[in-house]
């Protein structure tokens, strides 16, 4: 008798931004999704503000589409292919979808700020093999940040001052609550060994969350 498939799960990586989320997974060789594509868009009504400012508030969950980035993990687990969106972080708007496709492999990642907030239902959907929150030094978190933004022209220079700051002095608090929603916090080395372990189907299912 044949052994059944493998079924399809996935590694949820977090972390604060700039902690190096993208780096890390690209060095896996998985297949990565980029839940910031996930973002909504700036005319949506639903985008929070900072509070006691006016700047939208990018960090917080109620900015990103999760029924959406859910949904996407799913097919690609059924299915192997999916379509995403094409997300311009300058824009703060979607500008195009393209087709996803992981072909038969039996493990992906998706990395992006908001992955913690997903464990739970990734998990209910019997799809997750593990789910990981990078942390790091605040310091160096900013400074990795601020130079990528810049870099990339994401937003006004003000607006990435304003916000590395806020992110520095609430990066602790952020790591906390992604561990409190199930991601294991870990550094860099950590996490490539547990995205070592899943690929070679030694973490198939990750634990409920104490």
């Amino acid at each position: 008798m044949s052994s059944s498939p493998i079924p399809t799960r996935v590694v949820l990586l977090s972390g604060p931004s700039g902690s190096g989320k993208s780096s890390l997974a690209a060095r896996t060789g998985l297949p990565v999704l980029r839940l910031d594509d996930f973002y909504k868009e700036c005319d949506d009504p639903t985008l929070p503000q900072v509070l006691g400012g006016t700047d939208i508030d990018w960090d917080s969950p109620l900015s990103w589409d999760a029924d959406a980035a859910v949904a996407a993990i799913e097919e690609l687990c059924r299915t192997g292919r999916t379509t995403v969106p094409v997300y311009d972080i300058a824009a703060s708007a979607r500008v195009d979808s393209e087709a996803f496709d992981i072909g038969r492999t039996p493990l992906f990642v998706a990395e992006g700020i908001f992955a913690a907030d997903i464990v739970v239902r990734c998990r209910e959907l019997d799809v997750l093999a593990d789910a990981l929150c990078l942390r790091g030094r605040p310091t160096t978190t900013f400074r990795r940040r601020l130079l990528r933004d810049l870099r990339e022209g994401r937003k006004s220079v003000p607006f990435l001052l304003r916000r590395g700051w806020r992110l520095m002095r609430a990066e602790r608090a952020i790591v906390g609550r992604q561990t409190a929603l199930g991601a294991h916090p870990c550094g860099k080395e950590e996490a490539l060994g547990r995205l070592a372990a899943a690929a070679a189907g030694r973490c198939r299912r990750a634990p409920a969350a104490r």
